[in-house]
């Protein structure tokens, strides 16, 4: 999870179990399980998944309960962990490009999610076949059309608060919302629901990378079972042994909430269980270091997600597919006739596709040059919003030259782009269809196996105040992925062993090119 979504959620006194110890199944029990969950899937009518944060530590990204979890380092007065990347350019595991691949098979029916880290549908999960159930961070949505804005930035705000952006729809324009939820919230019924009906329907559910304590969504695969379905496990963690500690029993939570009355609402029960406490029922003084529902479970895995999901992709002969990352900006050129109509005041904005004032995280600075350098100052722009501002003849042409810089996490460093400035003629407008280009733009940086490869999707034109708008898509990340893991790595070896590769180019150059046109090219 985001460090900073840990920083944003209400304080509590009480997060619950931490520093939950991991267990791992020997080398020959694990290969024999792999293969037994193979088996299984490759019989399934309908599999669902249910994910946790444990799918997304190898991206970089901690979790909350682990041994080095946020809350568990925060419990022990440790330091926080320092995050590999920024939150906002995590790359999607191998498990989470694995289900994208079970999905385009026709085996994967549905994911549940119960993280925040966007990585699902950043992957290519279809937004109709999964429910995040609490929420993305990188999501804001409409209330009053039901809009979904799918950010390349971390929304600021968390608890379903209004943002500082309105929806893009002409005909509403209403205010959008965050859709992570605070500790207060309930489960949203447009994620819930079709969860619940997914889990009725599966023959086989799951479960990774989650150790199955928040309620409701941890009872969401038992669901299955009534059906005559299945629930699968493959998880680290257990639960911490604390019984010998003044005979507390395990999971202690409040006396007075031992006999949690039975006409309590779903909202009253969510909100216990995401203190981390299950929801109440009789004390149990049993010894039990299991995963909550390990004992409804035809098989329970403990092992590293990537290995177990490498294993089984193996064994049903699918390839992991990598992950292409495309990004928008913008170049917009605002210009306007002086009062003698002789000169043009102009100015040069790159911004972000995604709203007026948003942030462009992955853009560090922006390096302006001339091709013909009489009368005109080169600059840089290092601060946001990448802003310039000049003044020239009306009838005067030339060629900006503009060299953007990628920050952290990108797999190429620059990209440049010249921009032909006349403003005596007229801009040709036009707007390409998006996933034909987005499809391009992936088959080339998978055959060149390379990130930088771009292309101009939108061109418009704005009359007050004049300004024409090119909007461009750039591979930004090509990760190709290992093949699986061989039987003789061991789980913990797996922690030393980097399944993903981040594609390299050091620089990218687009050409010369006229208006409506984009072709580009190595440097």
């Amino acid at each position: 999870m985001s460090l900073g979504y840990a920083e944003k959620l209400s304080f509590i006194e009480d997060v619950g179990n931490v520093g939950m110890t991991e267990h791992f199944d020997p080398s020959t029990i694990l290969r024999e399980k792999i293969e037994q969950l193979a088996i299984m899937i490759k019989k399934s009518k309908h599999l669902v998944v249910f994910t946790g944060a444990g799918i997304s530590t190898s991206c970089g990204i901690p979790d909350f309960r682990g041994p080095k979890g946020i809350w568990t380092l925060q419990r022990e007065g440790k330091a926080l962990p320092e995050a590999s990347l920024p939150f906002h350019r995590a790359v999607p595991s191998l498990t989470h490009m694995s289900l994208v691949e079970l999905e385009k098979a026709g085996i994967l029916k549905f994911v549940i999610s119960q993280n925040v880290d966007g990585l699902h549908l950043r992957s290519g999960i279809p937004r109709e076949k999964l429910s995040e159930l609490h929420g993305n961070s990188f999501m804001e949505t409409c209330p009053s059309c039901g809009a979904e804005y799918f950010r390349d930035f971390e929304v600021e705000t968390i608890g379903l608060k209004e943002t500082s952006r309105r929806c893009s729809d002409a005909k509403c324009g209403a205010r959008l919302k965050d859709t992570v939820l605070d500790w207060e919230d309930a489960l949203p019924p447009k994620e819930m629901n079709p969860a619940e009906k997914h889990c009725k329907q599966a023959d086989i559910v799951l479960c990774l990378g989650t150790s199955l304590q928040i309620t409701p969504a941890c009872n969401l695969p038992l669901k299955a079972l009534r059906g005559g379905g299945k629930v699968v496990i493959v998880n680290l963690q257990t639960r911490p042994d604390r019984s010998h500690q003044s005979g507390l029993v395990p999971n202690p939570i409040p006396l007075s909430w031992l006999f949690w009355p039975s006409h309590s609402s779903v909202t009253e029960r969510h909100n216990l269980g995401f203190l981390g406490f299950p929801v109440p029922c009789r004390a149990n003084g049993r010894n039990d270091r299991k995963t909550p529902k390990d004992k409804n479970a035809s098989l329970v895995i403990h092992g590293f997600s990537d290995k177990v999901i490498a294993g089984v992709m193996e064994h049903l002969n699918l390839r992991i597919p990598p992950f292409i990352r495309i990004d928008l900006f913008q170049i917009i050129v605002v210009h306007a006739l002086s009062n003698d109509k002789r000169y043009v005041n102009w100015t040069l904005q790159v911004a972000s596709s995604h709203a007026q004032k948003a942030a462009l995280p992955f853009i560090k600075s922006v390096e302006v040059s001339f091709s013909d350098k009489e009368g005109f100052k080169e600059a840089i722009l290092d601060k946001q919003p990448f802003r310039l501002k000049r003044r020239t003849a009306y009838n005067k042409t030339f060629e900006m030259v503009l060299n953007l810089n990628f920050g952290e996490g990108c797999g190429c460093s620059s990209l440049e782009v010249d921009v032909p400035i006349d403003f005596m003629s007229s801009t040709d407008c036009f707007n390409f269809d998006k996933d034909v280009i987005f499809q391009k733009l992936r088959d080339k940086a998978v055959f060149e196996s390379k990130c930088g490869q771009n292309a101009v999707i939108e061109r418009k034109t704005i009359l007050s105040p004049r300004s024409d708008i090119t909007t461009y898509a750039i591979v930004t990340n090509v990760v190709h992925y290992s093949k699986p893991v061989p039987d003789s790595l061991t789980n913990c070896d797996l922690k030393k062993r980097k399944d993903i590769m981040i594609g390299t180019g050091s620089s990218w150059k687009r050409s010369k090119v006229s208006k409506g046109k984009s072709i580009s090219k190595k440097e």
